[in-house]
């Protein structure tokens, strides 16, 4: 278990190549034309798998899918929900024991982060175990908290419960909107694959006002602190 626990960033590296590997390898022999076609096969027949792994990433891409997939019945809402709340909570787990167990490695791989690493100790010193609830929605912080409180002394068994709660309100409040709004969400995309010349800047622009609007947020917090 120490050693497990020592090269928990190691392992979860080598696991993570592999899935991926073996994602792409199904992926080419999907039985089906069309990269788009052959990733929604993918997902239809391995939806589970990928989703837990897209979730250990912590990608919102991933619950989308998950939510229009459960619109289509090609899902189960509720057990997607909590595959990808696992996910969530199995990658966070990561990164808190990478820095409990790690602490010469993060110091050296995280030097040009230095002050996040010291606004999350400032955060977690000033508003405690609600921010390893909010963790998820902080943009550019969400791998720096849990490395952070994983390099401090907060009870790992609180720190797991905490985020596994956190984990399932993350994909709840993600995945069953966009299941209830399946339909539009599907009209939309239809629309947007048949003019994507128009999507595409559109899209372009309003992730960019999303990322440059949680840079601005992370940058103001920053400062106050």
């Amino acid at each position: 278990m120490i050693f497990i626990n020592k090269h928990s960033g190691k392992i979860a590296t080598v696991l993570i190549v592999l899935f991926f590997s073996y994602l792409g390898y199904n992926l080419y022999n999907a039985p089906i034309e069309g990269v788009t076609n052959k990733f929604i096969y993918l997902m239809k027949e391995h939806g589970y798998i990928i989703l837990f792994a897209w979730s250990i990433l912590e990608g919102e891409m991933g619950l989308i899918m998950a939510g229009l997939l459960s619109h289509t019945d090609d899902m189960w809402l509720p057990m997607a929900i909590f595959i990808a709340g696992l996910g969530g909570f199995t990658g966070d787990q990561i990164y808190f024991y990478i820095g409990r167990y790690n602490k010469s490695y993060v110091h050296k791989k995280f030097k040009g982060q230095r002050r996040k690493f010291a606004l999350a100790h400032l955060l977690l010193k000033k508003y405690g175990w609600p921010i390893i609830f909010a963790q998820r929605y902080m943009y550019g912080m969400r791998t720096v908290i849990p490395i952070s409180i994983g390099l401090t002394r907060y009870n790992a068994k609180m720190y797991a419960f905490i985020n596994l709660l956190s984990a399932w309100v993350w994909a709840a409040i993600t995945i069953i909107p966009v299941w209830y709004f399946g339909d539009v969400i599907l009209e939309l995309l239809e629309v947007a694959k048949e003019h994507w010349y128009l999507a595409a800047p559109f899209a372009l622009l309003f992730g960019g006002g999303i990322i440059y609007y949680f840079q601005k947020a992370t940058e103001k917090k920053d400062k106050k602190n």
